[in-house]
């Protein structure tokens, strides 16, 4: 391991992180080392919001028209939602569009939102302000994402659509430059990469058409890209979300959102509380990846955050149910890809991009836009022509939509936060008055990995020490993920060469899942405990799909 970052007090993440593995993750079809081989018309990857959305929209078209296409779904985890997170309050627009038949008293939603409160937090006192114009959620509903895609992914079935559940996604098929299908990851390797006594090996699924619906920096969405070469103005910024849910003793009565501490100036993001049920609440805290202090720990400002009064009196006495994370795209409009379609290819959800930070909303773009896909998709099937040309109606559709309206609308909001949180916050309100139209262009930003990070030695004041009660530790959150992962998997994650100590640290307060830690100055990867969040993905060491079933078994996240 190097002796340290350059400077010895500031270092830029990207130095430090490998590049994506093009040569591994885009193979010619016909590549060896595959076993079983299937065909389909339409291959999708991810059973989240988007991809299910897609397979139903496209089997209602395909039974409208009296025709029949073969569907499938692809999902890496060994049971429909259980690597499904989000807060999640739901606008239900393309619910009603899907299933037009069915009241919103038969959608999986929880319930309608009632009362609302934004607060700015000090560390102890909860300041109320007016809730913005954009967070306003009349009309939309409290939800578990794990329970809408475990629902839409029975429909999904009923329909007819194949759904694979436990086969994770490892590498893209190409003829030239179509994309044609894709090849699973390998199950069953030693820790070293042989194969063991339950080895399986990767199958080959081929389609006339691959959607990406990996959710949040899917990994073959990335590597389509920038094999294609495929822009945006700005680069995707991500930010990084811990969860919890809660049975507490006192009822939470409204939807609650605070600002403010436990955050520093310079950093972005905010909380969350929401009551699922009377005695049962979802919280969470969300902090943009392009913070300044390395020493920033998002899951232990979440435990500091559970102390303030705000919190603690809907907690104190429950009891923590289940813990998880997930990393959220948060570059809005000017990151967006430029296309979201190519020869036999098409983009979904969030791993196109189409999350509305203002109105904390990216549920609905994503179902919306797997509709929008399986329409495009459909047509081109029904035209023996999926090529980029084709393809490309999807893309029509999306701009001519109310995402991409919208995404314009809140165009700069979340990027005016990058000069802190009170500059901010002014622009932000300029922006709303002016619908967007302050301050007349782009504001530009980094990557992620590209902004530079100070190193603060020492213990990091108002540090807390986990009590198993209202606090826990990342060890305890990984089990409350429900994490089944067996110990002796081979690591999943690439590792730049020549790790320094303080870039390694940087990576272990990063990770909400004690994945990394550094001892005697030596970066030290526990890749098990990896609950795919993604977080490191984004500024550090790069995720790759591992055997089907591992990760968290989240239940109502």
């Amino acid at each position: 391991m190097a002796e340290g970052a350059e400077s010895g007090e500031r270092f830029v993440p990207a130095q430090y992180q490998p590049p994506l593995p093009l040569d591994r993750l885009i193979l010619q079809e016909g590549a060896p080392g595959a076993g079983d081989r299937m065909e389909l018309d339409v291959l999708i990857v991810g059973a989240g919001p988007a991809g299910l959305a897609c397979a139903i929209e496209l089997a209602n078209l395909a039974q409208r028209r009296g025709t029949e296409i073969n569907v499938g779904v692809l999902e890496k985890a060994e049971a429909l939602g259980e690597h499904s997170l989000s807060g999640a309050i739901v606008n239900p627009r393309p619910f009603r569009e899907l299933f037009p038949d069915l009241p919103d008293a038969e959608l999986p939603f929880r319930r309608p939102v009632g009362k609302e409160a934004v607060y700015v937090l000090t560390p102890g006192s909860a300041l109320r302000l007016p809730t913005p114009p954009t967070m306003h959620n009349r009309g939309n509903y409290v939800a578990s994402l794990c329970e809408i895609v475990r629902w839409l992914g029975a429909k999904a079935e009923a329909l007819g659509v194949n759904v694979f559940t436990g086969f994770p996604a490892a590498h893209l098929l190409a003829q030239g430059r179509r994309v044609v299908g894709v090849r699973t990851a390998a199950s069953g390797l030693n820790r070293d990469g042989t194969p063991g006594s339950s080895f399986q090996a990767p199958n080959d699924l081929s389609a006339r058409v691959v959607a990406l619906a990996e959710g949040t920096r899917g990994l073959l969405a990335q590597a389509w890209l920038e094999w294609e070469r495929v822009s945006s103005p700005n680069p995707q910024i991500f930010a990084l979300g811990v969860k919890e849910i809660w049975e507490t003793k006192q009822p939470l009565d409204r939807v609650v959102h605070t600002l403010g501490w436990p955050l520093p100036n310079d950093a972005f993001g905010g909380s969350f509380m929401y009551p699922l049920e009377p005695n049962l609440v979802a919280l969470g805290l969300v902090v943009a990846l392009d913070y300044r202090d390395a020493a920033l720990d998002v899951h232990g400002a979440f435990q500091r955050m559970k102390l303030h009064p705000l919190f603690r009196r809907v907690l104190e006495g429950g009891e923590m149910l289940e813990w998880g994370a997930k990393t959220i795209p948060e570059g809005g409009f000017y990151a967006l890809p430029e296309r979201r379609s190519g020869d036999g290819v098409v983009l979904l959800g969030d791993a196109a991009g189409f999350v509305d930070v203002p109105s904390l909303k990216g549920i609905h773009y994503a179902m919306q836009s797997g509709i929008f896909a399986a329409r495009a998709i459909f047509q081109a099937l029904t035209s023996g022509d999926a090529s980029a040309a084709r393809l490309a109606e999807y893309d029509r559709l999306v701009n001519s939509s109310y995402i991409a309206h919208d995404l314009h609308r809140t165009r700069n909001m979340r990027l005016a936060f990058k000069d802190g949180f009170y500059l901010g916050g002014l622009k932000a309100a300029l922006m709303t008055v002016t619908g967007g139209r302050f301050p007349g262009g782009k504001i530009t930003v980094e990557a992620d990995a590209n902004v530079e990070r100070r190193v603060t030695p020492g213990v990091r004041p108002g540090s807390v020490v986990p009590d198993g009660k209202l606090t826990f530790s990342k060890v305890d959150g990984v089990f409350k993920s429900g994490n089944a992962t067996r110990d002796t998997i081979p690591t999943h994650l690439v590792i730049g060469r020549d790790v320094p100590p303080e870039v390694a640290a940087f990576y272990s307060h990063v990770c909400p899942a004690g994945v990394y830690e550094v001892a005697e100055g030596t970066l030290r990867v526990n890749a098990p405990n990896c609950v795919d969040c993604k977080a490191t993905d984004v500024v550090g060491p790069r995720w790759t799909p591992r055997e089907g079933g591992s990760g968290t078994k989240y239940k109502r996240m």
